[in-house]
């Protein structure tokens, strides 16, 4: 078993308000240490307390968020004002509002999006990046998981698409009904979106937790819908090409070999557009983090930033 770090309650937490939108954060940590951003996946997770056991309490002081809808961020599953742009200035905003000069910024999956985009926004105000499971946002990734996926998982795709009758693409369908006023057909809907998306994300990694209450997993189903729908509110290939104004960043890159969520292509492609970036692939590995392989490769990488950035706490 990989023994990652017994991480301390958080010693602050608060809300920032951002609109019509109030930002849930919280600090764990070393108050003095070097600044870390935790940026959650989904789009519409919520942040995941064990992702701050990477970081070595006594070194990093670590910052979770909720990105706008999610977790304890108000109000839950809200869709408008909400865009990748709307994210990348709630993250400059709490960035300035918690006082940090500059900070290292990790994410995986949808969180590796978030926190590429903002680094391309903000690229002063990053050392470095720590990412897992890339994924770019890219037409080609969002068919592949809402339809590459149906040569694996028969079986749920299948349950979604009954679950959201009609005309026209799956996306479209599901995108409808959890945004519909049809309460009861929007719960099924979300069900079956949820369902779906852990049957992925347990072809490797046993998902053991329960699925969380119905209200939750509509909000969840309506931000990440509202998300792809709209192609994560990027222009093709978009951070493709904005890997110039981060190449001189430190940035490791951790992929899980056998990931069908974020398949390593991804990550590859990333890598050739950004050479500099270290990109570690986990033979073996999944999507999850949660997973002993992939847990080793992100402490391993959180250790190795600790020499990288040049700091005592």
């Amino acid at each position: 078993m990989v023994e990652l770090y017994a991480f301390p309650e958080p010693y602050a937490q608060g809300w920032l308000p951002c609109g019509i939108h109030r930002i849930h954060y919280e600090e764990s940590g070393n108050p003095q240490g070097y600044p870390v951003v935790v940026v959650h996946g989904g789009p519409g997770s919520g942040s995941n307390p064990a992702s701050r056991r990477f970081f070595d309490p006594r070194f990093y002081r670590v910052v979770l968020f909720d990105q706008r809808g999610c977790g304890r961020s108000t109000p839950l599953g809200a869709t408008e004002d909400n865009t990748l742009q709307h994210l990348v200035a709630d993250m400059e905003r709490l960035r300035q509002y918690l006082g940090v000069e500059r900070w290292l910024v990790c994410g995986g999956s949808w969180g590796a999006t978030l926190a590429l985009a903002y680094a391309q926004a903000q690229p002063e105000a990053c050392a470095g990046l720590l990412l897992r499971g890339i994924f770019l946002g890219s037409e080609e990734e969002i068919r592949w998981y809402l339809h590459g996926l149906r040569r694996f998982l028969p079986e749920a795709w299948e349950t979604l698409s009954r679950a959201v009758p009609g005309d026209g693409d799956l996306l479209e369908r599901c995108h409808r009904a959890v945004h519909g006023a049809d309460e009861a057909r929007a719960v099924a809907a979300a069900r079956a979106w949820n369902a779906y998306e852990r049957r992925a994300m347990s072809l490797l990694d046993p998902v053991s937790s329960e699925p969380p209450p119905d209200e939750r997993l509509l909000a969840k189903a309506k931000i990440q819908t509202h998300y792809l729908v709209n192609r994560c509110f990027l222009d093709e290939d978009a951070l493709i090409r904005g890997t110039p104004r981060i190449s001189h960043l430190p940035c490791t890159i951790v992929q899980g070999r056998l990931d069908l969520v974020c398949p390593p292509v991804s990550a590859l492609r990333l890598h050739r557009a950004w050479p500099l970036a270290q990109l570690t692939v986990v033979e073996g590995g999944g999507h999850s983090a949660d997973s002993p392989a992939m847990g080793l490769a992100m402490l391993q990488a959180a250790e190795a930033f600790k020499r990288r950035l040049e700091f005592r706490p």
